[in-house]
């Protein structure tokens, strides 16, 4: 069978298939599949499943909304996208590193992108940090504007990306990206 390269977007209501031929007897095997549950089968016929996959691609399936300082939840950082429209200055802590790398099932390498938005909010959203989770140098170091900042300004400009990387299983660095 042949190759065939797409420029646009390629879409399937059910789904898509990675598959392996035997040279000698022919046989088929399904070696990953990409969907709602999508899942790799590994060098060793291990198969993994993921079913709460981290999308760091603008598809963000579902959101969560934090309109008041609040500690987030893991579910709501696993989303990917937090929105808020609070009128007040609003500051968004993370979870714990224990909390959000179980609800991940992180290990060290991991690493997600999570988009904080306040474009519909009426004043500045601070992200901070909880136990296990530590600033990058430039976060740290960032008081001013760039990659260190870790405030959302209400409005058009009121959209900000984070990258959240783990050392460990249970615990992770922090730091703006966007």
């Amino acid at each position: 069978m042949a190759n065939t390269t797409f420029s646009g977007a390629v879409r399937s209501q059910n789904g898509f298939e990675t598959v392996s031929v035997n040279s000698t007897t022919g046989a088929v095997t399904t070696t990953s599949t990409f969907g709602t549950a999508t899942s790799v089968t590994t060098l060793a016929a291990t198969t993994v499943t993921a079913t709460n996959l981290v999308y760091t691609d603008q598809n963000h399936p579902t959101t969560a909304a934090i309109n008041a300082t609040a500690t987030a939840t893991a579910a709501q950082v696993a989303t990917g996208y937090i929105t808020s429209t609070s009128a007040a200055a609003t500051t968004i802590t993370m979870p714990t590193g224990t909390l959000l790398g179980a609800a991940l099932s992180a290990t060290a390498g991991t690493v997600m992108d999570l988009y904080i938005d306040n474009t519909a909010g009426a004043s500045t959203v601070t992200i901070a940090v909880a136990t296990n989770g530590i600033l990058s140098a430039a976060a740290a170091a960032g008081s001013g504007a760039g990659a260190g900042l870790l405030t959302v300004p209400s409005g058009v400009t009121g959209l900000a990306r984070f990258t959240i990387m783990f050392s460990s299983a249970t615990a992770y660095v922090f730091t703006r990206t966007a």
